[in-house]
């Protein structure tokens, strides 16, 4: 017989973190609220939830490695928006906040969800934050519900 663990997206008890960044916030201020819903959606309490503002997309490792190490939380989800622009300024703060985020979450410690849309067009970013092809902040959410139990079941 193969030991399975099963998934749950039950999140009554969760406490969440989310660092959000402000640059470009017409798309971020979306994702955040997809986010927040599907939390609520999932069972995890308002009080259990904290939201942390940051400047741009590339304070957001920083700020996830000081949520992710204070112990106070079952997960934590950076949610920002780069888009291209004429400058190579893109490529930059893709790799570092994607890089960042990501090394935190291989360290396994307490999932660390990566959503920081990289798009080339605002239309893209808009898309993707509820406009035609549904809120990825609600799916970002989901997956930190999902794989915060996973982590207390391994």
């Amino acid at each position: 017989m193969v030991n399975e663990i099963k998934n749950s997206l039950d999140g009554a008890g969760l406490k969440v973190a989310i660092a959000v960044a402000r640059f470009n916030e017409v798309v971020t201020d979306k994702l955040l609220e997809g986010a927040v819903r599907e939390l609520d959606l999932l069972g995890v309490a308002d009080k259990d939830i904290t939201v942390v503002h940051v400047p741009g997309a590339f304070e957001l490792p920083g700020v996830c490695r000081r949520l992710a190490d204070s112990g106070k939380y079952d997960a934590v989800m950076a949610i920002g928006a780069v888009i291209r622009g004429e400058t190579s300024h893109y490529d930059v703060v893709v790799n570092a906040s994607t890089g960042g985020v990501a090394s935190i979450a291989a360290e396994g410690k307490l999932p660390v969800i990566l959503g920081i849309l990289t798009t080339d067009t605002v239309d893209q970013a808009m898309n993707r934050a509820g406009l035609k092809a549904g809120n990825l902040g609600s799916n970002w959410a989901a997956t930190a519900v999902e794989m915060a139990n996973l982590y207390k079941n391994i």
